[in-house]
């Protein structure tokens, strides 16, 4: 099975991925097979090889011993993909929940965007369990935290990888989390992702292999580290195509890009505004968490966002938080600065604090706003004059 191709051609392999679903295996392949020509079958291990039930279809099939994982029968299908000249992989489930019939509606997606990683959306509705309605909701939050992004379908496996994508990430889950990781790096790297509706069935016949404990327990490890690398002040490297292969841009490449992108001002000015904010409000211990969960929901610039919340660390904030919070009590400024203003009626202060922050935190981020994005206007101006 080979795919002969130019640099400019889209050729696709629909892969497989398959542990002990040897009921519904030949169901899928036929099925796959007579949709599209090129169907590679990957089995990760499975108790007995399901090859005997493969016979008399014209499909690939490899097998990896022991169980490895199911984003390791993917990688290991992508290098097979390649080998044989093949751009793009379609992945598709071996439990029979995704229509093979729109394998066409993949295809189609990615001639248009050869570049993105495609996702199939599955049409949810009440028939679907309540774990993977809850599941996806609850994994789709986490991605929007972590990228700033919204994607509705995170736990989706019927997809279309660029082979180029795959190979330039670097992805460290092997088994199930594999396709939230995928997601989630593509998005950071400045990749695009594409999405399309499939159908998806439930039935009796379809067997999960998520464990509750195991796969549950990834999850919630992959995600910790996901958020804490979000919160970092380090920007992700970003890539882009040269002569058919990703590369990875230079710093600098990356911030003119990034300055230069639609948004991008008012984007910055909106990140130093929510950092300032975030380090003007009296609520010690929980601004922290706003600031990163702010930044990484609305998908602003986390080092403006840390460099102007550090702006507001020493006396001069709080203290002009404490007159204004003085001044909404009693009507004047506190002027007197003694043992018993400061030692006996600290809690008083306190309070005064947090009242004044109230003011003063909203206050100064309109005017960082508005000062951050004259001067991205200035320099914008100026970049695109010396360009």
């Amino acid at each position: 099975m080979e795919a002969r191709e130019t640099s400019n051609q889209v050729t696709f392999l629909v892969v497989l991925p398959h542990y002990n679903h040897s009921k519904t295996l030949r169901a899928v392949a036929k099925q796959c097979r007579a949709v599209w020509p090129h169907v590679l079958v990957v089995d990760d291990g499975s108790n007995e090889s399901p090859e005997t039930y493969l016979q008399g279809l014209d499909v690939s099939f490899l097998r990896q011993t022991p169980n490895q994982g199911k984003g390791t029968a993917i990688m290991t299908g992508a290098a097979w993909a390649q080998e044989h000249g093949f751009s793009h992989i379609i992945t598709i489930d071996a439990d029979r929940q995704h229509d093979p019939q729109e394998i066409p509606l993949f295809i189609h997606a990615a001639k248009q965007h050869p570049k993105s990683l495609i996702l199939g959306v599955r049409k949810f509705d009440e028939s679907v369990p309540f774990g993977s309605r809850f599941g996806r909701k609850f994994g789709n939050f986490w991605v929007h935290v972590q990228t700033g992004k919204a994607v509705q379908d995170i736990q989706s496996g019927y997809r279309c990888y660029p082979i180029n994508l795959l190979n330039t990430l670097r992805i460290w889950s092997k088994r199930y989390t594999f396709e939230v990781e995928v997601v989630v790096r593509a998005l950071w790297a400045g990749l695009s992702i594409e999405e399309i509706p499939v159908s998806v069935s439930y039935t009796d016949e379809r067997i999960s292999h998520f464990s509750q404990w195991k796969d549950n327990g990834r999850l919630t490890v992959l995600n910790t580290y996901l958020t804490l690398r979000s919160m970092l002040p380090i920007a992700h490297r970003q890539y882009e195509e040269v002569e058919g292969e990703l590369v990875k841009k230079s710093y600098l490449q990356t911030l003119k890009d990034n300055l230069a992108a639609p948004g991008s001002v008012l984007r910055n000015a909106l990140s130093a505004a929510w950092g300032i904010f975030c380090g003007s409000i009296a609520f010690i211990g929980i601004r922290q968490v706003w600031l990163f969960w702010g930044a990484g929901w609305w998908n602003l610039n986390r080092l403006l966002c840390v460099g102007f919340e550090k702006l507001c660390i020493g006396p001069f904030i709080p203290a002009l938080c404490i007159e204004v919070g003085y001044f909404l009590r009693h009507g004047h400024w506190l002027t007197e600065f003694t043992l018993t203003t400061l030692g006996k009626q600290a809690l008083q202060r306190v309070w005064e604090w947090i009242l004044g922050s109230l003011v003063v935190a909203p206050c100064l981020a309109v005017i960082i706003f508005v000062v951050v994005l004259l001067a991205g206007w200035i320099l914008r101006r100026g970049l695109h004059e010396h360009t």
